[in-house]
């Protein structure tokens, strides 16, 4: 996403009277996530023993993503259980995929996919939790 939509998002989210959220975080955690959906839509293609999880995984960062995008309607209560969600598949799918990392680059690559991911949606919880404070 470029710096004007950025600074649109922000300043539409300031005039409704949100929190104020940390943009670069906030694009940080959607990118990982849509870095982690493809990486597990490539994965569930390559290794079926592990398949489902990355299915799961890929459906969960895309709807985080979306939602991300979507503000409106948003309480920090269910954006936090969102990430929250998007952590948990995002560990799931890492572990699965770590099993097989050293036998496929595409699992490995997945993992460590599913890893920014993760990364990115707790620093995106611990920014909310902090503005909230």
């Amino acid at each position: 996403m470029d710096a004007m939509m950025m600074d649109a998002m922000a300043s539409e989210m300031k005039s409704a009277g949100m929190q104020m959220m940390d943009m670069q975080v906030m694009q940080a955690c959607m990118d990982a996530c849509a870095a982690c959906e493809q990486a597990c839509t490539v994965c569930a293609t390559q290794m079926m023993d592990c398949s489902v999880s990355c299915m799961n995984c890929a459906d969960m960062c895309g709807t985080m993503m979306r939602s991300m995008l979507r503000m409106q309607g948003m309480t920090a209560d269910t954006m936090t259980a969102m990430l929250d969600a998007c952590i948990a598949m995002c560990r799931m799918c890492m572990d699965e995929c770590r099993a097989h990392a050293e036998h496929s680059d595409v699992c490995r690559l997945c993992a460590q996919a599913c890893q920014a991911c993760m990364d990115a949606c707790m620093a995106m919880r611990d920014s909310m939790t902090k503005m909230a404070s």
